[in-house]
């Protein structure tokens, strides 16, 4: 029992750490997420036993470049290489202005809803998403007079369709990886339980449009500049290597890029070089939480969580119910869904073998109920994002998400009511 929690006891210092300081600094983005996993790190190598000093930094190094961690970062530097190229062409811009003309007026809520999840699902992040339609939606809101933290939740939720799904989405990346399966299946997998939840909120904001009168400014559209973001979804959707794919994206965006006058050679490399930079902390982050979580396997600690933790499940349902319940908890302890992902990763590949979960289901699952409880934090950088470029506070934003609660109600039926996984 006490040689089990000190094995564990660097979850809580890191725990402690960042969400403690931050809870104290009143801002849970003013410790940086990387200086909080090193502290705890160089606390797990000196006291977590056994070994000398030196074979506990052989396993932590062991842990820091295990091939999945490295395939991973792979990934990250391609993803962040593409997202970069592509807006900086104006990839994005031309997205945003596609989506909110393709529907008529009366439709601008479901327009909206849509073009959040199409961008999101191109560009693989929330945040970016929310930057983009953010200003939009407040200037529907004023132009039809609809409460603003109202239209400003729809842009949430739909950007929290295309985090949760996304092939280049942080989250996805992570939990595929940590439960050793393909993207594409993941995806189809999570496809089944969130559509739903999605087209129930898409025919809701269509009844609420119908006595909308308000229009979005029609500004020239360079249709092609869309190209990647499409490249990207189709090819991966098809069961291309991911690697591939991003590959392919990073090209297109380039050749686009320069046939538009975007940037030139050296403007696209830089291009490059600032998205690589600019996910250059969660490669950092990967790499000591992967050390890490192998030190704390080193120590017995793993094992020792998952007997704790399942002793009392009986069968699948409850396992799945324990992933998702350990992932949000950690998820509103970290303020980041893919640090969550990261963190139970492992515990929960531990509890889908052990009760014969398939991997495609727990990286589902993982995902869905991170980005459950990421959209529903009021300190969290989406809603402190969206509430600061509405001039509103986060918490008036919450009552509106009407997609993210959807889609954790059939998160939690697809547990309780399916007898196999979703495959």
């Amino acid at each position: 029992m006490r040689h089990g929690l000190i094995a564990l006891s660097p979850i809580a210092v890191f725990l402690l750490t960042y969400l403690g300081g931050s809870i104290l600094a009143g801002d849970f983005y003013h410790i940086p997420v990387g200086v909080a996993f090193l502290l705890t790190c160089i606390y797990a190598i000196a006291v977590l036993r056994p070994g000398t000093l030196k074979e506990r930094v052989d396993v932590f190094s062991h842990g820091a470049g295990q091939p999945n961690v490295m395939m991973m970062l792979w990934i990250f530097l391609l993803a962040g290489a593409f997202a970069a190229s592509a807006k900086a062409m104006g990839a994005v811009d031309a997205t945003v202005q596609l989506a909110m003309q393709c529907l008529p007026d009366r439709l601008i809520l479901a327009g909206l809803f849509l073009a959040a999840c199409f961008i999101s699902l191109s560009i693989g992040t929330s945040v970016g998403t929310i930057v983009a339609l953010t200003p939009i939606a407040a200037g529907v809101a004023e132009s039809a007079g609809m409460d603003t933290a109202m239209i400003v939740g729809i842009v949430v939720g739909g950007a929290f369709f295309g985090d949760n799904l996304s092939f280049i989405s942080d989250t996805t990346i992570m939990a595929t990886r940590t439960q050793g399966c393909r993207m594409s299946d993941k995806f189809r997998v999570n496809l089944r339980v969130v559509t739903p939840a999605a087209v129930g909120c898409l025919l809701l904001y269509v009844v609420m449009g119908t006595q909308l009168h308000t229009a979005v400014t029609s500004t020239p559209i360079d249709a092609l500049k869309v190209l990647p973001y499409i490249v990207v979804l189709v090819t991966a959707l098809a069961g291309v290597e991911v690697l591939v794919v991003l590959t392919v994206g990073v090209i297109l965006s380039g050749i686009v890029g320069m046939a538009y006058g975007g940037y030139d050679l050296l403007g696209w490399m830089k291009a490059m070089g600032e998205g690589m930079m600019g996910i250059s902390e969660l490669v950092i982050v990967s790499m000591l939480a992967g050390g890490l979580m192998e030190l704390i396997k080193h120590a017995g600690g793993i094992d020792f969580f998952i007997r704790r933790t399942t002793r009392m499940i009986k069968g699948r349902r409850g396992a799945e119910f324990t992933i998702a319940t350990l992932v949000a908890f950690t998820n509103v302890c970290t303020a980041n869904n893919t640090v969550a992902i990261l963190t139970v990763g492992p515990i929960a590949r531990q509890i889908a073998l052990r009760f014969g979960i398939d991997p495609r289901r727990s990286a589902s699952l993982l995902d869905t109920f991170s980005c459950l409880a990421q959209s529903l934090l009021p300190y969290g950088a989406q809603l402190l994002m969206a509430a600061g470029l509405a001039a509103i506070s986060p918490v008036e934003i919450i009552p509106y998400l009407y997609y993210p609660f959807a889609m954790g109600c059939c998160a939690m039926l697809s547990i309780a009511f399916k007898r196999k996984a979703h495959l």
